[in-house]
C-alpha cells in the first residue's frame, strides 16, 4: 500500500513538473513567504520546537521542588544553591531526538534549496525561545501558584501544538488541501532537478559507515553540543557563584541571552540564503555559518574567567556566546539536507543522537570538575570545551561536504 502511494505521488509531481515545462510563464519568480503554507509548517514546527524544550527545561527548574518538598509552592530564598543544582540534569527529554529527526523530513519536500537555511533555523529557533520563556517564567509561574501549575501550562500549549500540527502539516504540497496553486507549482519547480525515489529508499549501511562527510557532521553536532549544552546547564550556575546575586535577578539575567539567540538563530538563516543567492558556493556557506557559530563562543567563555570582569561585562560576553551558537542551525544541524536528502530524517537522527551524548556527558563531566576544584573549576570547564569544540569544527571544516553523495543518490527517476 505504502508503495502504491509512493508512486501515486511520483506520477503526480511527474505530471506537474511535465505540465510546468508546458508554460513556463505560469511560474512566478516570487510567491509569498510569510502568509504561504511553507512558512505555516516553519512557524507551527518552532511553536512545537518551543514546547519541547521548554517542557524539558520546566523538569530541571520545578525538580528541586518536586523532591524537597510535598508543599506545592516553590520556595524562594536568598540562596542559589538549590536552584543552580536544578540545572545539573541533562536539559533533554526522549521524544526530543525522534522529533527533530522527523521533522527533517519535511524539508525535502517543501523546502526549496534557496530557502532551506531560513526555513530551518525559523523551526530550530524554537529551541532557544522555550528555554528563555522557561528559565524566565518557571520560577515565577511555580512561586506564585505552585510547581504543578507550570506543566498544567507548558502541559496546555504543547496540546494546542498538537492541534496545529495534525490540521496544518502534510508530508509534502500535493497532498496539503489548502496549499495554493501558485505555491504548489513554486515548490514543485523549485524541487524539479530533485532525484524523486518510486519507492523506499534503502538505507546503504555500509557506504554511510565509511562516509566522511558525514562523520564529520555528526561529530561536529557531538562538539557544538557540548558547547551548547554547557552554557544552557551552567549559565545560571556560572553567574550565582561568581556574583552571588538574587535568585530573582539570577531568572531574568539569565534568561537574557536566549532570546538574543533566538532572534540570531532566524537571522542567521536568513543571512545563509542571501549568501547563497549571491552564488556563494553552499559548502561554503554551511561551513562559515558553523565556524562562527562555533569557535568564538568558546573563545569568549575561555578568556571569561581571566577577566575580572563586571557583572555588566560579563553578561554582555555570556549573551554574545550565546547569541552566536545558534548560527550553526543553518550550517552543520541542516547538513544531512545537503549531502543525502532521501535519507535527511534517518541521518538528523543519527546526529542527534551524538547530540544527546554530548547532552548527558558534559553535565556529568561539568560537574565532576567544580565538586574537585572550586577555585579554578571554570577555567578548566571552558577550556575543555574549547579543545572539544575546536576538534569538531576542525574535523567538519576539513572533510565536511554539501554535495550529495553518491550512495545517496537514485538513478531511477529524475524529472527533466
Amino acid at each position: 500500500m505504502a508503495n502504491t502511494t509512493e508512486l501515486s505521488l511520483t506520477g503526480e509531481m511527474s505530471k506537474y513538473s511535465q505540465d510546468m515545462q508546458v508554460d513556463k510563464k505560469l511560474i512566478p519568480r516570487k510567491v509569498p513567504t510569510l502568509c504561504s503554507m511553507r512558512y505555516v509548517i516553519a512557524f507551527v514546527t518552532h511553536l512545537c520546537n518551543f514546547t519541547l524544550r521548554a517542557q524539558a527545561m520546566i523538569i530541571n527548574i520545578t525538580m528541586v521542588a518536586m523532591v524537597n518538598t510535598t508543599n506545592h509552592q516553590f520556595q524562594f530564598n536568598d540562596s542559589t544553591e538549590g536552584f543552580s543544582d536544578s540545572f545539573d540534569a541533562p536539559t533533554s527529554l526522549p521524544a526530543r531526538g525522534s522529533a527533530l529527526g522527523g521533522q527533517f523530513a519535511l524539508w525535502e519536500k517543501w523546502g526549496p534549496p534557496h530557502e532551506r537555511s531560513r526555513l530551518c533555523t525559523i523551526a530550530l529557533s524554537g529551541i532557544m525561545l522555550g528555554i528563555f520563556v522557561a528559565i524566565l517564567l518557571g520560577g515565577i509561574i511555580s512561586q506564585a501558584l505552585g510547581w504543578p501549575f507550570a506543566f498544567y501550562v507548558f502541559g496546555g500549549i504543547g496540546s494546542v501544538c498538537c492541534l496545529l500540527w495534525f490540521t496544518l502539516v502534510y508530508d509534502d504540497p500535493i497532498s496539503h488541501p489548502w496549499i495554493t496553486i501558485t505555491e504548489k507549482e513554486y515548490i514543485l519547480s523549485s524541487l524539479e532537478q530533485q532525484v524523486i525515489s518510486s519507492s523506499k529508499p534503502s538505507l546503504p549501511i555500509r557506504a554511510m559507515v565509511s562516509s566522511l562527510p558525514l562523520w564529520s557532521m555528526c561529530l561536529c553536532c557531538f562538539t557544538h553540543q557540548w558547547l551548547a549544552q554547557t552554557v544552557i546547564t551552567y549559565l545560571p550556575t556560572y553567574i550565582s557563584s561568581v556574583f552571588n546575586i538574587n535568585i530573582r535577578d539570577n531568572g531574568l539575567m539569565s534568561a537574557l541571552p536566549f532570546i538574543v539567540s533566538w532572534f540570531s538563530g532566524i537571522l542567521g538563516g536568513q543571512l545563509a540564503d542571501f549568501l547563497l543567492s549571491k552564488n556563494l558556493r553552499l559548502v561554503t556557506v554551511r561551513k562559515i555559518a558553523t565556524f562562527v557559530g562555533s569557535l568564538p563562543p568558546s573563545i569568549l567563555l575561555v578568556i571569561l574567567p581571566h577577566l575580572n570582569s563586571s557583572y555588566i561585562t560579563t553578561m554582555a560576553l555570556l549573551t554574545v556566546s550565546c547569541g552566536l551558537l545558534p548560527l550553526c542551525q543553518s550550517g552543520v544541524y541542516i547538513n544531512a539536507l545537503d549531502i543525502a536528502p532521501r535519507h535527511s530524517s534517518f541521518l538528523m537522527g543519527v546526529s542527534r543522537g551524538f547530540s544527546q551524548g554530548a547532552a548527558i556527558l558534559s553535565p556529568t563531566v561539568c560537574g565532576f570538575l567544580l565538586d574537585q576544584d572550586p577555585e579554578f573549576a571554570w577555567r578548566k570547564v571552558f577550556f575543555m570545551l574549547f579543545a572539544i569544540d575546536l576538534a569538531g569544527l576542525i574535523l567538519f571544516l576539513v572533510f565536511g561536504k554539501a554535495d550529495v553523495q553518491e550512495w545517496a543518490k537514485e538513478s531511477k527517476l529524475t524529472r527533466l
